[in-house]
């Protein structure tokens, strides 16, 4: 179909190459400094899950989201530090607002920081230790009924994010 509603009519050739190119490009390695990318599957009233980029390096998680125009509705970044602390986070350079769920060790969601402000220096902290931070667009989480004590887990791996 091209615009107009006209139909183009083949043997179907160029409709197979397509989808082997398709194939070639999902089954591809990630190019180096590429972030890995998850499922997370978040318990709250309605079960959400989300496609994550991965923020496991103190560069990865120093960047984050930084220079960004726009973030999918079904996205996010998962901040991974390894073991539990006292995360702090901020909007240097973050065009787009977000919110922030603070995971606990156990996968338990301990507090939200919602609509964090673009630009804004501010540093954010948790009021408990967590192992992981996940950013979302400004305004989802509430919209997609996620609380604190919610639970949170990667689907296809850990328990856990």
């Amino acid at each position: 179909m091209v615009p107009g509603g006209t139909t183009v009519k083949g043997d179907g050739m160029g409709k197979a190459i397509g989808l082997l190119i398709c194939a070639l490009l999902l089954a591809a390695p990630l190019p180096a400094g590429a972030a890995e990318t998850a499922r997370l599957r978040i318990e709250a009233a309605h079960p959400v899950v989300l496609s994550v980029e991965i923020a496991d390096t103190p560069a990865a998680r120093a960047t984050g989201l930084m220079h960004r125009d726009a973030l999918a509705a079904g996205r996010g970044m998962l901040f991974d530090y390894g073991r539990p602390v006292m995360a702090r986070m901020w909007m240097k350079n973050t065009r787009i607002p977000l919110d922030m769920l603070f995971i606990d060790a156990d996968g338990v969601i301990r507090h939200i920081h919602a609509m964090a402000r673009p630009f804004d220096e501010t540093v954010i902290a948790t009021p408990v230790a967590v192992r992981w931070v996940l950013e979302i667009g400004g305004g989802r989480a509430d919209a997609l009924g996620i609380r604190a004590g919610d639970r949170a887990r990667r689907e296809g791996g850990p328990a856990k994010p």
